[in-house]
């Protein structure tokens, strides 16, 4: 691992026109009402990750379902790979229709050493502009974290009790058609999220992992569902202990007294906090 440091700065472009159809697949899978997706229809925050996906070439798959390590991303040896939490800026809408280029760097590479071994933070940062824009409509930034394989002896990190009494609340079960319509809607190969012989005998989890995207997502749509029209200016989330499909987890929003905050956390079944994350709107 002493060269992945040599990543740092290295960038990939890629184009994708923001079409419909994943927007009404999306609203089906988070159990909306059908609606009306024409030219021009706003997407709503964090839904830029149905486009823009890994195409990779099924000669270029590795073991665990992801792209093989090297390319853009640095090839930490490391086998299990995870979504630690991402930071965004919505600055301007992304709409139905528009032409849209990702810009992505590699802005940051970290080697650290935790309960269970060795860690690899890779900080990317993407930016999307429309139709040829100079300024990007979002900002985001990625945060992936590389761990070693799965210990008998790994000492886990103690669990955090979730806040309680939250004005928003909604119970989701995260059955097998549930993670495979988001796998499929993001194009995402990662076994940990379906083949569960993978996951429990390969990585050493109890069960499949309900996607951290996803859960953010859910986050995020609570904000659809008690504020439907509201302009979300800013959002941040952090993992902070997997979800396993054996048992239903619950989503949480609590809108603050400056009217510009929300508070939001997923937690599981045993009511441990399992995504922490903030929205701020404008």
């Amino acid at each position: 691992m002493e060269n992945i440091s040599d990543w740092i700065g290295r960038q990939e472009s890629v184009h994708d026109t923001i079409g419909a159809t994943p927007v009404k697949a999306l609203n089906a899978t988070l159990d909306h009402p059908a609606m009306a997706v024409v030219p021009g229809t706003p997407l709503p925050p964090l839904w830029h990750w149905l486009y823009f996906l890994p195409l990779h070439r099924q000669s270029e798959i590795g073991a665990d379902g992801h792209a093989k390590r090297g390319g853009f991303l640095p090839p930490v040896p490391l086998p299990r790979r995870m979504w630690a939490g991402s930071q965004f800026e919505f600055r301007s809408p992304v709409l139905v229709g528009d032409e849209v280029e990702r810009t992505s760097t590699i802005a940051n590479v970290t080697e650290k050493a935790g309960r269970t071994g060795k860690l690899v933070f890779v900080k990317v940062r993407h930016e999307l502009r429309c139709n040829g824009a100079p300024d990007p409509a979002i900002v985001e930034y990625h945060d992936i974290v590389y761990r070693e394989a799965k210990q008998a002896t790994d000492v886990e990190p103690p669990p955090v009790v979730a806040p309680t009494g939250a004005p928003w609340q909604l119970e989701i079960v995260p059955d097998d058609v549930l993670l495979f319509r988001y796998s499929a809607l993001t194009f995402n190969g990662h076994r940990i999220h379906y083949d569960r012989q993978y996951v429990t005998q390969v990585e050493g989890y109890p069960g499949l992992i309900v996607h951290g995207p996803l859960i953010a997502t859910l986050l995020m749509d609570q904000i659809r569902r008690h504020l439907p029209g509201a302009d979300v200016a800013s959002f941040s989330f952090k993992a902070v202990r997997p979800t396993f499909d054996l048992h239903p987890f619950r989503v949480n929003g609590a809108p603050q007294a400056d009217g510009k905050t929300v508070k939001l956390w997923a937690q599981d079944h045993e009511g441990w906090l399992t995504m922490d994350a903030v929205a701020t709107l404008r």
